[in-house]
Order: structure tokens, then C-alpha cells, then sequence
């Protein structure tokens, strides 16, 4: 499976919305067809997702990869979500409600799925400015159930902690789209939609989280979680991993800023991406330990400074 990067508006991530699994799939593989066209996209633009692509990369039969596609025509047109806006009008913030698609067709022939994104979501997947998050598709592609995926992501965006502040129970049920009337008593809310969810990401992806439950009186009024990374890398791999464990994500975002203005690196530059486009994909580059080596030099180059003893990130 490629290295793939999605990249969300931290507005995205914190969104209120209910996907099922495969409409959640074919969401992040469009978002990583518009970062892959290199020239961003607009509400016009029309991102190409074909069935043996899904079937690769969510490890799903090609049957089940054309029925995922075949089937989004009728329910992704009909998804929507709701995000909050701060304008400049008002002191308050709003609610937006939005499609997620405006466009969606499904050609049998090519087994191919033209996706075009609503005006609203556009900007939350192509502006990359400082509120952000971005994982490897890779880290998602293996859960089945849609609050892990959701949970997953929620998470995410904290990891430069690795613990989330409490959230208001209603918050975070809003968050994954859970209907009023969906799940109520806390026994089957923890039972049919936490647990298991925090069960397929601490086997499934690169980190392990706990969470906590915080009352008012008797009754549960919130939650916070807490997450580690997992250390999967290999011994012989030791040197980068040393390497790998001094880049925290803030300066790992900070040098690949870096190493996207340095004409050395127009090798690895892909078309007519703009330059923060192009840091976030070096940026997904330095999370591989082999990548790490490849770009050692131009990383000292941008003020990686090594000493006698061990290296020093001076960033």
C-alpha cells in the first residue's frame, strides 16, 4: 500500500457527521486524488476513483470494491454534515450544514467513480494552513467499524500531547453522528460504539489509547482519552529510528517547510505542486525511516545539527 496522506481542516475533523465505512473510504481516497492532481481542485473538478484501487488499498475483494463504488452514486450524494464557521459579521459562531458531494456518477464500463466536492468542503481539504491534520490512509484502512475511523482521526489531531481535554459528552456523540435517540444509555453507547472502537484501533493502526469518564452527580457528562504511539520499528532500523524519535510533528512540518524551498529537492517535487503542497508530502516522507536516510543531508542542510555525542534538532 502507498504512503498515502490525507489531509483535513482541523474544521473537518471536528465535524458532525454519520458515514458508513465505505462512504468514509471513498471520501479519503477522493481527498487523496485532489492532493495528488498537484494543482489543488475547485468546486468544479471532477477526482477519478476506480475499484481496483479501493480494492488494494482497504485489502476487499474487487466485488466488494465495485459495490462500494456502484452504491455511493445513491447514499454519498444524500450524506451531509455540519461544521461551525466563525465569520467576521458576528462575535458567535455559526452552524454550516453541507452536502459532502455535489457531483457523483459511476461509469460500470471503467468501474470508476467521478467524484466532484460540494464548494463547502473544498477549502477544508486544500487549505493548508495551521490548523491541519494529516495521518497515512494506510492507518485507517484496516478498521471496519465507522467510529474508529472517526475516533481515529479525532485523536489524531492531538497527538503532539497525545491526550484530548475533556469532552462534553453530548460534543463528542454529536461528532460521530450519533442520532438523540441512537445508543442513549451509556452501557450500550460504551458497549456498541467506544469500546469496540477503541478495541480495532489500538489492534489496527500505529497507536494505542485509554480513555477516562468524568461525571456530574451521578451521571456521565464527559470523556478524555489519552493515546501512545506504537513502536513497530525494527532493531536494525535503529539509527533512523533515533532520528525518527527527535522529529516531533511540529518540527517534522517545520523542515519539510524547510526542504521544499531548497532547489535540491526539485527531484522529488511532483508537477506543478505548490510549495505547501509540496511540504506536506516531504513531510509524510519523514515519517519513513528509509526516507529519513535518503533526506539526511538536506536536512542538515536546513539546521539539523549533529554533535559528537548525538544529534540535536535545532528547529
Amino acid at each position: 500500500m502507498k504512503n498515502d496522506l490525507v489531509v483535513k481542516d482541523n474544521v473537518l475533523i471536528n465535524a458532525s457527521y454519520n458515514l458508513e465505512v465505505t462512504e468514509q473510504r471513498l471520501i479519503l481516497l477522493s481527498i487523496i486524488r485532489a492532493r495528488e492532481t498537484g494543482q489543488g481542485i475547485s468546486a468544479d473538478s471532477k477526482l477519478e476513483i476506480h475499484a481496483s484501487d479501493y480494492a488494494s488499498r482497504f485489502n476487499v475483494t474487487k466485488e466488494a470494491a465495485y459495490s462500494a463504488l456502484k452504491n455511493a452514486v445513491n447514499n454519498l450524494f444524500e450524506r451531509k454534515f455540519s461544521f461551525k464557521e466563525s465569520r467576521s459579521d458576528t462575535d458567535k459562531e455559526i452552524v454550516v450544514k453541507s452536502r459532502w458531494v455535489s457531483r457523483i456518477a459511476y461509469i460500470d464500463d471503467l468501474a470508476k467513480l467521478e467524484v466532484t466536492f460540494a464548494p463547502d468542503v473544498v477549502p477544508l481539504i486544500t487549505r493548508l494552513e495551521k490548523h491541519f491534520t494529516s495521518y497515512q490512509l494506510r492507518q485507517v484502512s484496516q478498521l471496519t467499524s465507522k467510529y474508529a475511523i472517526r475516533l481515529y482521526e479525532f485523536l489524531i489531531a492531538w497527538r503532539e500531547i497525545g491526550k484530548t481535554p475533556v469532552i462534553p459528552l453530548f460534543d463528542f456523540r454529536e461528532t460521530l453522528g450519533l442520532e438523540i435517540n441512537e445508543y442513549q444509555k451509556m452501557i450500550n453507547f460504551k458497549n456498541r460504539v467506544l469500546e469496540p472502537a477503541i478495541k480495532q484501533i489500538n489492534e489496527s493502526t500505529d497507536i494505542r489509547v485509554k480513555y477516562e469518564q468524568y461525571k456530574t452527580g451521578r451521571a456521565i457528562s464527559g470523556l478524555s482519552f489519552t493515546f501512545k504511539q506504537k513502536d513497530n520499528l525494527s532493531q536494525k532500523n535503529k539509527s533512523s529510528t533515533e532520528l525518527l524519535e527527535k522529529l516531533s510533528d511540529s518540527q517534522r512540518h517545520l523542515f519539510a517547510k524547510k526542504l521544499s524551498e531548497l532547489p535540491e529537492m526539485n527531484k522529488y517535487s511532483q508537477g506543478t505542486e505548490s510549495y505547501q503542497q509540496f511540504a506536506v508530502r516531504i513531510a509524510e516522507l519523514l515519517q519513513d525511516p528509509e526516507r529519513i536516510k535518503e533526506l539526511y543531508p538536506y536536512l542538515k542542510k536546513v539546521g539539523y545539527m549533529p554533535s559528537n555525542k548525538k544529534d540535536v534538532v535545532n528547529g
